[in-house]
This record gives C-alpha cells, sequence and structure tokens, in this order.
C-alpha cells in the first residue's frame, strides 16, 4: 500500500482491531456522538442501498408490498404478549415526556416535569405488537388473506457494548410481517423467506450459509420457530446472518386479529415475521476482507471499476479520449465505473486507496499500454495483475467480473467447509472450540445441556441444520441419547 495510507492492523494479529480499523478506514461507518449508534457514510450507504434494492425485489416477488408504521409504540402493546416482552424487555428505550424547556438561567433546556405522558411509548425495538394491533382493522374475512407486508425503517435494542455494524443501538433493518389462514401457509411462508435470504446470501454476498431451524431458548421472542442462516466469518465464529419466524396465532389472539373462513366461522390468524439488518454489512467485511482492506462482491461493490490513468501531464488529453471510450463501453453493459484523473493525488494513493475500498477490478492505463493496444487489469480478490488487449476489454471485464464473485464465494465456502468438524466428545470440543469453527454435535435436547455448554464454553447451539442426517447419538455433555444433531459455534 501506498505510504501515504495507514497501514491496517493484519487480522492475524488482532482480528477484532482489524475489523474496527477497516470499517472507519474504509469510509463505511464511524462511531456517532449519540453512545451505541453510528453513522453509516456514503460509501458504506451505497452498499446497504444495493442490499435494499435486491432484497426489496426478491420481497415484491413472492407478493410482499411495502408500508410504514409509527417508530412509537404504546407500551401496553408490549405487554400482551407475554414471551415478546420478557424477550425486549431489557432493551427497550421509553419516552416518558413530550416536552422541554427553558431552564432557570436560560442557557440550556429541561424535561417539562408538566409534560409526563400518561401511557409511556417504546421507541421500536421491533414492530410485531403495533403492526398486529393495525392487521385487526385490516383483516375481516379470509379473502383478506394473506396479507403479506414489510416495512424498511430502524429500530432501537439498547446495547451495552457496540460493535459497528454488528451490534449497534439503532440500526437499519427491514422487517416483514405476514397473516395467514392456516398453519401450513404460513409455515411455507416463514421457509420461503428464509430461502429467500439465503439466495441473496450466497448469490449477492458470496457468503455460504447453513440453514437451521433455532433451539427453543434461542427463538424469537414469541415464535414457535425460528428459522436461521448462519455463516462463517475468517476467524471461525458463527454470524447469524438472517432469521425468519413462524409465529403461530400467539399475535393474532394477543390483538384479537380473527377472520370468517369459508365455512363462515371465526378463526385466529396465523403469523410470520422476517428480518435482516445492517448486520449484513458487517457479515460482507468479516467474511472475506483481506490485510490491504475490503474485498467486496462485484454484485453489492458501489463502484465496479476504476481506470487509472499513468502518464505526464501533455499525454492526459490523449489518456482522457480513450478512458471515455472504455467508460462509454463498460457502462453501456450496466457497469458502475469511475475514472480517477484527478491530479492531486499520485497513482500509487489512488492504488491503495481503491485497494482498501475494495474496487473489484482496476484498469491502469498509461501511454506505453496504448502503443501496445493494451491495458493492466487487476482484480482485487487476488491482487493479480495481467495486461489485457484493449479491443474486447468491455466483455473481457464484464467476464472477470463474474468470476471475481463466483471466486469469492468458492474462496468463503471452502474457508468454511475446511472448518465443520463432526465431534461427540466434550473434552475434545471445548479445546478445539477455542480455535473456531462449527460443530456438529448430537444434542439431548435439554435447555440444561445448552445452558451448560454455553456457561462453560461460550458457544451457543446456533440450529438444528437441514440436510443433516440425523442418525442416533449420545450426547457429548450428559451422555443420554441425543434427539437432533446440532451446529454449536462461538457467534458474534
Amino acid at each position: 500500500m501506498a505510504k501515504e495510507l495507514e497501514f491496517l492492523t493484519k487480522r492475524s494479529e488482532d482480528y477484532s482491531k482489524w475489523y474496527n480499523e477497516l470499517v472507519v478506514k474504509a469510509d463505511l461507518a464511524e462511531q456517532s456522538d449519540v453512545r451505541g449508534c453510528m453513522v453509516i457514510k456514503p460509501y458504506g450507504y451505497a452498499i446497504w442501498e444495493k442490499m435494499q434494492g435486491i432484497l426489496d425485489a426478491k420481497f415484491k416477488l413472492t407478493g410482499v408490498q411495502n408500508a410504514y408504521f409509527p417508530l412509537l409504540i404504546p407500551k401496553s402493546f408490549l405487554s400482551r404478549e407475554a414471551e415478546h416482552v420478557e424477550g425486549f424487555a431489557k432493551e427497550c428505550a421509553v419516552v416518558t415526556h413530550y416536552r422541554l424547556k427553558t431552564n432557570e438561567t436560560h442557557d440550556g433546556v429541561v424535561v417539562d416535569p408538566e409534560a409526563k405522558l400518561e401511557e409511556e411509548l417504546v421507541i421500536r425495538p421491533t414492530s410485531e405488537t403495533i403492526i398486529w394491533n393495525t392487521f385487526k382493522n385490516w383483516i375481516q374475512s379470509y379473502r383478506d388473506l394473506p396479507l403479506l407486508i414489510n416495512q424498511w425503517c430502524n429500530v432501537m435494542r439498547w446495547e451495552m457494548r457496540t460493535r459497528l455494524f454488528l451490534r449497534t443501538s439503532e440500526f437499519l433493518w427491514q422487517e416483514g410481517h405476514t397473516a395467514h389462514s392456516t398453519r401450513e401457509e404460513a409455515e411455507e411462508r416463514a421457509k420461503m423467506m428464509l430461502q429467500v435470504y439465503a439466495d441473496f446470501a450466497e448469490q449477492y454476498m458470496a457468503l455460504p450459509v447453513i440453514r437451521g431451524v433455532k433451539s427453543e431458548s434461542e427463538r424469537f421472542a414469541g415464535a414457535l420457530d425460528t428459522y436461521t442462516i448462519e455463516a462463517m466469518m475468517q476467524d471461525g465464529k458463527a454470524l447469524q446472518a438472517g432469521t425468519s419466524h413462524f409465529l403461530g396465532q400467539n399475535f393474532g389472539k394477543a390483538f384479537d386479529v380473527q377472520f370468517l373462513n369459508r365455512e363462515n366461522k371465526a378463526e385466529y390468524a396465523w403469523a410470520t415475521s422476517w428480518g435482516v439488518s445492517t448486520r449484513l454489512m458487517g457479515a460482507l467485511v468479516m467474511a472475506h476482507s483481506d490485510d490491504n482492506g475490503l474485498v467486496l462482491p462485484p454484485a453489492l461493490a458501489p463502484l465496479q471499476v476504476v481506470i487509472i490513468p499513468v502518464g505526464k501531464p501533455a499525454n492526459m488529453p490523449t489518456l482522457d479520449s480513450k478512458a471515455a471510450e472504455i467508460t462509454a463501453g463498460l457502462k453501456a453493459l450496466g457497469l458502475s465505473v469511475k475514472y480517477d484523473n484527478a491530479d492531486n493525488k499520485r497513482a500509487g494513493f489512488k492504488f491503495a486507496d481503491y485497494e482498501l475500498r475494495g474496487v473489484p477490478v482496476r484498469l491502469v492505463l498509461g501511454m506505453r499500454d496504448l502503443e501496445r493496444g493494451e491495458v493492466e487489469v487487476m482484480r482485487r480478490d487476488t491482487l493479480e495483475k495481467q495486461s489485457v488487449p484493449l479491443g474486447g476489454i468491455e466483455a473481457y471485464v464484464k467476464g472477470l467480473l463474474d468470476d471475481i464473485q463466483q471466486n469469492i464465494y468458492r474462496k468463503a465456502k471452502e474457508a468454511r467447509d475446511a472448518r465443520v468438524y463432526e465431534c461427540s466428545s466434550y473434552a475434545e470440543f471445548k479445546e478445539r472450540i477455542k480455535d473456531g469453527g462449527f460443530f456438529l454435535c448430537p444434542w439431548d435436547g435439554t435447555a440444561e445441556t445448552e445452558a451448560r455448554i454455553k456457561e462453560e464454553t461460550q458457544a451457543t447451539i446456533r440450529c438444528v441444520p437441514f440436510g443433516v442426517e440425523q442418525t442416533p447419538g449420545v450426547d457429548m455433555v450428559s451422555g443420554r441419547p441425543s434427539v437432533a444433531r446440532v451446529l454449536i459455534a462461538r457467534s458474534y
């Protein structure tokens, strides 16, 4: 990297510090003056916008419509579903007053004690309660179902220890909420949306994921089943990359959402909810990036190709002309391209800066290249350079971007698969879990065993994975017969 840019801490030296530095130095986000909150900078937000656009289109293909619901939720709403309120009570931020007033010395403001709310309002930690209170007015008959709603918004969950993107008090997300006339239809929708998330993670984020169902203690508060996709970061820790919940009739009953079925009898509606958040930004960074900076899959990179001229000022008009021709050709293929001919930064600085930002392809254009009819091409995923003929460069770059997308996924999958272990010895597990990895282990199905694993190893049961043969076994902790082979890992 150029001398002008500070070096990152190496992943091998301090993975956590490397991540924290990279998010800031690559201009993705920074800490806010509001404790526990972050500022997402334009480059980081551009990645989030691409994620939003792709996911939003995928949701709508399944019949989902977007809406928006209030940020503030009456406290009494959260009390209606017992498991739900218990799960979120400790994370809630509460609004108690509606007005400020000037203080006695007229140099500041204080809360007006006369402006206390009759009922406190909770800043939404999630929106099941206020949405199902609204659904009561929208649903009367089976003809009103299914009701498929999504909203893009922010939520607040009070956090004591935060990390940019991975865990902040306020974060951005989407939350889908659907109502159905049958249990089977609701369960099918919950599983369908999990598959939408998995396809997005693998096809666009180049992030291999394991699909599965959560244990009872790890379920979403108020759910009968929580389905999850689990991804492995480069340090061997798991990151929950998306969840979809089958909520049964819990919220239908809590908010008296009934409909007349085809036999003209009243039934409670069946529910799902599902969501992903800006935590995906953290996953994108941690899963692929290296000691030089971000490595972005082309499908999500705000800038896919950068062209940098190298040469004397007198040659710039010629280089500018050729670069404009290449840029137009690449844009015609639907690619995002930047020609950086700014004369206030050295070429070496630009090279390092675009590597840091994870731009997938860099073209370097000089007079000697033009004379040979070539251009230097570097791919960010491997840092390999080669000279490529200018004739047909646009098609070459398009194909190269496809190859980079596939290679990033392949590399992540090979790294993940190499660290998935089968283990039936608790002593062996406790030793090996220190180095990270995903462990497939027999489990007796009890919360007692699950709690002991967490207390003694800081690892949790991530899910009962789909597609894993569930052969009889013996729980490695209790010695009792197992009910399932589960995926266990330390996690973010």
